[in-house]
């Protein structure tokens, strides 16, 4: 392949922004792509695509490179080259890369391939945790699953639209996707494609939503004109599914402790037509004591470490500290304590994680079944997902019933 001066360059700030100023990898893409208007969808791929691996096999790269953070500009530019030798691209002559020892990198690669932390780059602490936590041979093969990029998933909104409709239209439109057995409203695509600038988007048809996150609101068991609290909406993506699966009949509260995230749920509610969302920011705990068994549904979908997510966010890996494993899992223990009153007797409860350990899962439902908040419910049925096995991010989701 020929390589573009000016878009390794937009790599290399990337990464800086990345790996030096602390900035997440989807928004500084985001930023990096807006650099130059004449970049066609190849150039733009290929900007987003290096950065991201790059940014996944950060501690492998840098490793061979033999550099350090904080990184200066010619030791990103080595890290570059070592990317480029590896995926086997000619390097070019330019003065940014010194002479580049190819037969080293191969090397170093081939010996460091043999350690799962070096050759899946995970910090010490999660490898170690997750070993522990899941067992050598699972969280080898998902620590190679977490690797691989996310593909592309898109929901159908069913309060405009069905799924094979919407499969024509984006046919129509130049995009194919295809259903994904046992996912009743979920649509994928087999080549990326940057689906929001599509009329189909554009008319609310279809949300991007990962397959495995889908299956959360279908697990809440909700039905046409319930009352359903959906306790930590952020931007909405599962409160949009369980408007269309209450077919907008019936009252979906959304909370959330971040206003932000509600005003962007807002509108994307009115894109969709979730005509039966009404959001409420968590400014004190009247918002949702006033709440104390009242609903039949709620979804607690806890704030985690994300590990199940890592396809998707690369870089929260490296900006993770161990001590957050503990601080999170104090605040799940809270959550699920205080929420849960939100259900009134005879209602159900769905606990749930993008996270695939223990501790932040089954743990901690367990523990609430056993403690005075829990004492009234059962678990009906719990779901564990693993990217290794489903090929879609890992999540954990526990379905709880509360007696009559």
């Amino acid at each position: 392949m020929k390589l573009h001066r000016n878009l390794v360059f937009a790599v290399i700030d990337a990464l800086n922004l990345i790996f030096n100023e602390g900035e997440y990898a989807d928004k500084v893409v985001q930023k990096v792509l807006k650099f130059d208007k004449r970049w066609g969808a190849r150039d733009r791929g290929f900007i987003a695509e290096t950065t991201y691996e790059i940014v996944r096999y950060k501690r492998l790269y840098t490793e061979i490179a033999e550099v350090k953070a904080p990184f200066s500009r010619p030791d990103l530019f080595r890290i570059w080259a070592v990317w480029a030798v590896l995926k086997g691209i000619n390097l070019p002559d330019w003065k940014q890369l010194e002479p580049t020892p190819e037969r080293r990198i191969k090397g170093k690669f081939d010996e460091l391939s043999k350690i799962r932390k070096f050759r899946e780059s995970m910090p010490d602490w999660i490898d170690e945790i997750c070993e522990k936590a899941l067992g050598e041979k699972l969280w080898t093969a998902e620590s190679a699953a977490l690797n691989v990029q996310a593909e592309v998933i898109l929901r159908t909104n069913t309060l405009k639209t069905q799924k094979e409709t919407l499969r024509k239209a984006l046919l129509d439109e130049g995009i194919v996707v295809e259903p994904i057995k046992g996912y009743a409203s979920a649509l994928r695509l087999p080549e990326r494609a940057n689906v929001f600038v599509t009329e189909s988007f554009k008319k609310g048809f279809f949300e991007v939503q990962d397959a495995s996150s889908q299956l959360v609101a279908e697990f809440l068991d909700v039905k046409p004109g319930q009352r359903v609290v959906d306790t930590c909406a952020g931007a909405g993506g599962k409160s949009l599914h369980l408007a269309a699966l209450m077919e907008n009949k019936g009252q979906l509260i959304s909370m959330d402790i971040y206003g932000s995230k509600l005003k962007e749920l807002k509108r994307r509610a009115r894109r969709n037509n979730a005509h039966n969302i009404e959001t409420r920011e968590i400014d004190s705990t009247k918002v949702f004591k006033k709440l104390y068994g009242t609903a039949d549904r709620v979804l607690i979908d806890a704030p985690c470490t994300g590990i199940g997510v890592l396809r998707r966010n690369p870089d929260s890996k490296w900006k993770m500290q161990p001590e957050f494993l503990e601080k999170i899992t104090k605040t799940q223990h809270e959550i699920i304590r205080s929420y849960s009153k939100i259900v009134k007797p005879g209602g159900k409860m769905v606990y749930a994680t993008c996270s695939i350990l223990p501790q932040e899962n089954n743990d901690q439902v367990k523990s609430f079944l056993s403690s005075e908040e829990g004492k009234d419910f059962s678990l009906v049925k719990e779901k564990k997902i693993y990217a290794s096995k489903s090929g879609f991010d890992g999540f954990y989701m526990a379905l709880l019933e509360k007696k009559g």
